[in-house]
């Protein structure tokens, strides 16, 4: 069973609002009711649309690319899902190695309704491989949609888990950047004047290596022979740190755009928005054309009260 875990749950809610909101219409029994209730499905469908617009044409519109040549900023990527580190992320509820977990506990009420006792989420990071290198995900406020989800039941408490696996086909959508060696900015002159400010705190140690005369204070040729053990040391660190290989991270664009993580593949998601697309534009025009009936239509002849 396909489920779908967004930060908004924006076709979701909206859609369970629309149903209830129908529901209630054929309750209420009434023009006014129906009126109001249309109203509001009409309402709520304009920004449903909006939400699934957005997210089709992100996933439509950004070419997928490659991760050893992917440009800094919002960007494609698809490769295989790995995890993390030596030490694998267990789920919360199944304890079986995962990628991501999300979970919920719901509780059976006196009324015959489920309850929610407990839930939550993992943000540990995973890897994303395709054929050119490796990138790291970074899932915090991201929407998840996955196919993986156990669920059962034990007394009168129902358990759900829902997960990201190991070699699972991943497609993530973010803010793509790079950081190592080749991206480092290295500010040479900060760097000589926080060394040397940093010697300074010990001065017996720094009068051992440079006092040559040994009178306790360093003269001008002493200080020069200072600076340029410093600038040599700064010089070593710099190479250091640019000899450290790169490494790429995506994560939550900061201006908003979509972050989505899935393991369906493109054209699927592409699918699913069109649909929610199509679905809330046609729940808009008819929510709005039952308004204009029922306006137009005596009561009476409808059968319902005022």
């Amino acid at each position: 069973m396909l489920v779908r875990l967004r930060r908004e749950y924006a076709q979701l809610v909206t859609s369970g609002a629309q149903l209830l909101l129908l529901f209630a219409g054929f309750k209420l029994e009434s023009r006014n009711g129906w009126l109001a209730c249309l109203s509001v499905m009409a309402l709520i469908s304009i920004p449903a649309w909006l939400s699934a617009l957005k997210r089709l044409r992100a996933v439509r519109d950004t070419p997928t690319s490659r991760v050893a040549s992917a440009a800094q900023g919002y960007v494609e990527l698809t490769g295989r899902g790995q995890p993390f580190g030596d030490i694998p992320l267990l789920g919360r509820l199944t304890q079986l190695p995962c990628l991501w977990y999300r979970y919920k506990i719901e509780q059976r009420t006196s009324r015959n309704k489920w309850q929610t006792v407990d839930s939550g989420e993992s943000d540990d990071t995973f890897m994303l491989r395709d054929d050119t290198g490796v990138c790291v995900v970074d899932p915090e406020q991201a929407e998840i949609i996955t196919r993986h989800r156990d669920q059962w039941h034990e007394a009168d408490h129902r358990y759900t888990e829902w997960k990201l696996l190991e070699e699972d086909h991943l497609y993530a959508i973010g803010q793509f950047r790079t950081q190592g060696g080749s991206t480092l900015e290295f500010d040479t002159r900060a760097e000589l004047n926080a060394l040397l400010a940093e010697w300074k705190k010990d001065m017996p140690t720094l009068h051992s290596r440079f006092d040559l005369d040994n009178n306790g204070e360093l003269d001008v040729k002493e200080w020069m022979l200072a600076r340029s053990a410093a600038k040599r040391e700064v010089t070593k660190m710099m190479r250091e740190a640019q000899a450290q290989p790169d490494i790429h991270i995506i994560s939550r664009p900061r201006d908003g755009k979509l972050f989505l993580i899935s393991n369906l593949t493109p054209d699927k998601l592409s699918g699913r928005y069109l649909f929610w697309t199509w679905a809330h534009l046609i729940i808009f025009f008819g929510a709005l054309g039952g308004v204009g009936w029922l306006l137009q239509t005596p009561a009476y002849v409808l059968g319902l009260q005022k």
